[in-house]
């Protein structure tokens, strides 16, 4: 499904230089080489703030907390159930509750009318999850809350999967209250480790994640604000990701060449999620008659494949019996899709041998 050895050769040099320079400094944590990441990734966003963390799940978890502060226990955050449980896990950390709005087939996005059917007066926030690269319509999302009465609600973004989509003129990232990312490495902007962040262009909810992540202190050692944690990303995977930043549009569309590739050879079997002007590709996701066949039938020719993801949140068995709830308006097209979604290989560095090949399994495979 993917390399990462290949990404790696392309940029070995770059690096290395990096990752040397930033050992030989002896200042490896909370230094420069992170405030210009975060300086840069911002710059790239056209956001005012960024905050680099330890991963996307703390950054989820730091984003939560910080626009739940002031609300009642165990609060609600309304959020699809289609994206793997990184949402619900965080929820679950800080203590409050998922209700769960359902999806479009066609884009496997959150669907917004459902969401404004699952907000109440208990709601903290809306996380729009751009999932698979596609970009949730955040500006429609706030129009629509807004509409129904909940302009006080945040909008958190989850752009784990959207590193440099767009919608019109404004990045992911740039479009609600909080946007949180991952820098796993297979990400679009991947460390080679873990890395996260939270980018905003509220300064008081960006001193109130910050405080938040080095253990709610306002000053050394002085703790002012419960709920805090350690999360801290590293001068080394700072300097990484800020060397690989400036490729990231170009590897963007590596994978958009690769999945338009597959969408020329797709039919009623095999096909591809639907895209919004301004989405990236993060995986090559199909909606399929029959999976399990096909599955097998990749397999057969040795094309590796994927689910992502098998098992929707409300069912895990993990949090059966944990407070969660439904929109009133079901998630019928979430559990009709979830038994159909097939993640192909999409990558950076896929020959044009290795892409052919999955082109015509798409072509020979009749369900």
């Amino acid at each position: 499904m993917n390399d990462l050895s290949r990404l790696f050769a392309a940029h070995q040099p770059a690096v290395e230089a990096a990752a040397l320079k930033t050992l030989r400094s002896g200042w490896w944590l909370n230094g420069p080489r992170m405030k210009s990441f975060a300086d840069r990734f911002a710059e790239y966003l056209d956001v005012s703030i960024c905050i680099p963390v330890a991963n996307g799940t703390d950054a989820l978890e730091l984003a939560l907390r910080a626009v739940s502060h002031h609300c009642r226990p165990g609060a609600e955050i309304v959020t699809v159930a289609n994206a793997g449980g990184y949402t619900t896990t965080a929820c679950r950390q800080v203590g409050l509750e998922p209700v769960y709005a359902d999806i479009e087939v066609s884009s496997q996005l959150l669907a917004i009318e459902s969401a404004v059917a699952g907000l109440s007066e208990h709601t903290a926030a809306v996380v729009a999850t751009h999932l698979y690269g596609n970009t949730v319509d955040v500006p429609a999302l706030r129009s629509a809350m807004d509409a129904a009465g909940y302009k006080h609600v945040a909008i958190i973004e989850d752009c784990a999967q959207s590193h440099g989509a767009s919608i019109g003129a404004k990045m992911a990232g740039a479009l609600g209250d909080l946007a949180t990312f991952s820098f796993y490495p297979t990400k679009n902007l991947g460390a080679m480790g873990d890395g996260g962040a939270v980018a905003t262009n509220d300064p008081t909810l960006a001193d109130t994640i910050r405080r938040l992540q080095q253990y709610g202190w306002r000053t050394k050692y002085e703790i002012s604000l419960a709920g805090g944690r350690n999360s801290r990303m590293d001068e080394i995977q700072a300097a990484i990701l800020e060397t690989m930043l400036p490729h990231l549009d170009a590897q963007n569309a590596e994978r958009q060449q690769i999945l338009d590739r597959y969408s020329l050879v797709a039919k009623e079997q095999v096909r591809f999620i639907a895209r919004r002007d301004g989405s990236i590709v993060h995986l090559a996701v199909a909606l399929c008659a029959d999976r399990q066949g096909f599955r097998k039938f990749l397999t057969e020719r040795n094309i590796a494949s994927d689910i992502h993801y098998p098992i929707l949140d409300p069912d895990q068995a993990g949090w059966s019996g944990l407070p969660m709830r439904e929109s009133s308006s079901g998630l019928k097209a979430s559990r009709d899709s979830v038994a159909r979604i097939l993640s192909l290989p999409c990558f950076p560095g896929m020959t044009e041998g290795e892409v052919d090949r999955v082109c015509s399994a798409i072509v020979d495979w009749k369900a």
